[in-house]
């Protein structure tokens, strides 16, 4: 056995640009985890798993999709022990804004929720229904005007309404 040969390959395989190319979302129920698998150069990856910002009692979950680039890390040089980090903008998924101040996020159904720290100005555009369900109260306070248009019916269901 070429011992270069084998180092150089493990070398190579320690940080790796790819694509995902198969989302499995997992199965809490049966304790199987959410993983994918990365097409890199000719290779195609077995079952891995993805970074993801926040995985212990606090969790967040937006999987990758198909297609999405990632960068490939394997600290041991095998790719079976490798973890897809997401988050690459490419030629085919480029970048969704084009400013420093503004955090959009931005979803495959068309939804924009976004936030412009130079205009001091939140905006959320939903194609869909949009629910705010709390346990505690619900405060709105604006320094300036408060509009409410509604193509529909406008309905206040309260134990008390008090109008000052």
């Amino acid at each position: 056995m070429n011992d270069l040969a084998t180092l150089a390959r493990l070398l190579e395989n320690l940080i790796r640009l790819g694509t995902i190319a198969e989302v499995d979302h997992g199965d809490p129920a049966q304790q199987l985890p959410p993983r994918v698998r990365v097409q890199t150069g000719t290779l195609l990856t077995a079952w891995l798993p993805w970074l993801t910002p926040r995985a212990g009692a606090d969790r967040e979950w937006n999987p990758p999709t198909v297609g999405e680039q990632v960068l490939l890390l394997s600290p041991s040089g095998q790719l079976a022990n490798g973890v897809a980090i997401t988050g690459l903008f490419s030629d085919l998924i480029p970048a969704n804004g084009d400013r420093a101040a503004l955090h959009r996020s931005t979803y495959r159904d068309g939804a924009v929720i976004e936030y412009d720290s130079a205009a001091h100005r939140l905006s959320a555009t939903i194609p869909g229904t949009a629910d705010i369900t709390t346990t505690g109260d619900i405060s709105i306070t604006a320094g300036g005007n408060v509009s409410i248009v509604a193509a529909g019916n406008f309905t206040v269901t309260a134990a008390r309404v008090d109008l000052n």
